[in-house]
């Protein structure tokens, strides 16, 4: 196997293009190699076979929407309140959108998930990390809200960013960011 760290990461930014646009289905060596615009068998050399592939996308897509520096200093140092907690909902709903391929790709591998128990566990093992993480930093951080309140905003943000990358008539950004406020309010003063 291939070990060059950015021709790596290329490949498997190109198989989340690849997966975004053609679904799990049309994630192929070729695909990728094509869509990286490399020559033909250069995933192959890197990849030993499609499920590696898949797998290491879906470890891929955390890599790309991981927070700044600046938004986790919101967290750790930021006020106290309501309002920073919203400002941050927003932020977050705002990067994953910014990366919608990214997001899209990661429901195909979801979806392929269901079919694939080794890249059910990978998924499963870092999404669990990622909401332990977040719980972990709320409740670290002071701000308001316990760890139920962080999971239930995870799941209604979660479903807002699918609405909005897969059917983005259904809400407008006013519509969007008013119910980002309204879940916000709801959950923490709960």
């Amino acid at each position: 196997m291939r070990t060059n760290p950015e021709r790596r990461q290329a490949l498997l930014d190109a198989a989340i293009e690849v997966l975004a646009d053609e679904g799990a289905r049309g994630l192929t060596f070729r695909a990728v190699d094509k869509q990286a615009g490399v020559p033909a068998g250069t995933a192959s050399n890197y990849f030993a076979n499609r499920d590696e592939l898949l797998t290491q996308a879906g470890v891929r897509f955390y890599e790309v929407v991981q927070p700044s520096e600046e938004t986790m200093a919101l967290v750790s140092d930021g006020p106290k309140d309501i309002e920073n907690i919203t400002a941050l909902m927003k932020e977050v709903v705002g990067r994953i959108e910014s990366h919608r391929k990214a997001y899209l790709a990661l429901l195909e591998l979801r979806l392929e998930a269901t079919r694939r128990p080794e890249l059910r566990t990978v998924l499963t093992e870092r999404v669990r990390a990622d909401i332990d993480f977040n719980v972990r930093n709320h409740l670290a951080s002071g701000l308001p809200g316990d760890a139920e309140s962080v999971l239930l905003l995870y799941l209604a943000l979660n479903w807002l960013i699918v609405e909005h990358l897969t059917l983005p008539g259904i809400f407008s950004e006013r519509e969007s960011m008013a119910l980002i406020e309204t879940a916000v309010e709801r959950v923490i003063s709960s």
